[in-house]
């Protein structure tokens, strides 16, 4: 039924909101986590090739309950019962797992792969990390996928930016999915969760590099999106003050130039003509007209830190250990899931005016924890923000949306919030001597792995 109605023609502006209004009632929101990893060759660090990701997927594949995923006839992919395997065009391994019910749900489904992956990566000398840029390989000596839409993707990618193949190729982050009630739930949630960008980069910076030296950013990776595209990345700027709606949301996508349209196994290169979704949507192109698939996949295509397709994805926190991964999830539900931490968390960050928030965002890539707006430091705000969230977490358990409380989920922030020291910033101190002994720093702090 779905997708006859995804295949259905676009007769009015209204189909377009109608793809985007979600809201679930609040015994039924859930929480969903995304983490990419790196594949790396165990031996020198160097970015695995596709043929050795393949034969780790093609190891997976008919056990537990994973099945292939194929473009024409390369594996690129494992589909499980609740969740996915799925491969980014440089060969980053994500897991895509179910929309879970409490961050037990999200941790079993971690581990369960973690689990899976990690008794198999040594066998074919690979290692995998929670890292979010590649640590030595420079981008031309990394594979492309071989994923039509990648084909598509990469060179345009030049047109609009200076870095969107590194995005592509060399990056990795986290993000999570998350719910709410109605639209002016979701654009509350929106709108809070872009004025949050800064600490979500700071907090979990863990991208240092580039090309295996210090890049003078501690989560480079939002330097790097920066300089993609911004047609379809970054802040919406509607969404940073009150008064906007789903409406707005559909002029920011109608207003980005389609990559492509799927027919069949057919993928239709839109790039070359520039065409917005607008233009597609009044006109027609390449004897085409669009449908609500075309509208999905589209959608599919933006890439802000916040995107709504209908669930509200945060898209900022760098790829991540196991631990940590789960520790965003936990701090997004602690703080969006309970009122009175989400009406806290708006206190503490409604002063701020666009160019003290725009100057924010992009401190928060260089500078990490240590960023300041007015007197204080990301790094006090960071520690409000745990604590209520702990707080909100607790007051889910009280109110029995959680089976218990699950505040725990937040302690692998603690070091890091005591010390003031993220990930990036351990990363770099280790930073030094031989080949294998930055490969060994970057194994211990970032290994996939969960901590006993």
């Amino acid at each position: 039924m779905e997708k006859q109605i995804a295949n259905q023609p676009i007769n009015s502006r209204d189909d377009l909101l109608g793809r985007l209004r979600g809201g679930r009632p609040r015994q039924d929101w859930g929480i969903g986590l995304e983490s990419e990893k790196l594949v790396l060759d165990a031996a020198t660090g160097e970015a695995a090739s596709y043929a050795r990701i393949r034969a780790l997927l093609a190891r997976l594949e008919g056990s537990a309950g994973w099945h292939g995923l194929y473009d024409g006839e390369a594996l690129i992919g494992l589909q499980g019962k609740r969740s996915s395997v799925t491969l980014e065009p440089g060969g980053q391994l994500e897991l895509s797992g179910r929309l879970c019910c409490d961050l037990h749900c999200n941790r079993r489904d971690l581990q369960r792969y973690v689990e899976q992956v990690s008794a198999i990566a040594p066998e074919l000398g690979l290692c995998i990390v929670g890292f979010g840029i590649q640590p030595f390989t420079p981008l031309d000596k990394i594979d492309w996928l071989p994923k039509k839409r990648y084909a598509v993707m990469g060179p345009y990618m030049l047109k609009t930016g200076d870095m969107g193949q590194r995005m592509m190729k060399q990056t990795a982050g986290t993000q999570v999915n998350l719910d709410y009630l109605d639209e002016a739930d979701c654009i509350r949630k929106l709108r809070l969760l872009q004025w949050l960008a800064p600490v979500f980069y700071a907090l979990f910076a863990n991208s240092p590099l580039l090309d295996g030296v210090d890049s003078g950013y501690l989560a480079v990776r939002g330097e790097v999106w920066s300089r993609t595209d911004t047609d379809r990345c970054g802040l919406i700027p509607e969404f940073m003050q009150a008064g906007a709606s789903l409406d707005d949301y559909v002029d920011y996508a109608l207003a980005a130039p389609l990559y492509f349209l799927q027919r069949g196994e057919r993928l239709i290169d839109m790039t070359d003509r520039r065409v917005t979704f607008k233009d597609f949507f009044e006109q027609g192109a390449k004897d085409e007209t669009a449908c609500l698939a075309d509208w999905d996949l589209h959608l599919s295509t933006l890439f802000p830190e916040v995107r709504l397709r209908p669930q509200l994805e945060l898209r900022t926190a760098d790829s991540l250990p196991p631990d940590l991964a789960l520790a965003v999830a936990a701090l997004v539900k602690g703080l969006f899931y309970d009122e009175t931490a989400l009406a806290q968390t708006e206190s503490l960050l409604s002063d701020l005016g666009k160019t003290e928030r725009l100057a924010l965002y992009r401190d928060s890539w260089r500078l990490g924890l240590d960023a300041r707006f007015g007197s204080a430091t990301l790094l006090e705000l960071a520690r409000e923000l745990v604590a209520e969230a702990r707080r909100g977490l607790v007051r889910q358990y009280l109110a029995g949306f959680n089976v218990d409380d699950e505040s725990s989920f937040l302690n692998p922030l603690e070091p890091i919030l005591s010390s003031g020291k993220t990930l990036a910033e351990q990363v770099l101190l280790r930073w030094s001597g031989s080949r294998q002994e930055k490969l060994g720093a970057l194994r211990d702090l970032c290994g996939y792995r969960f901590d006993a």
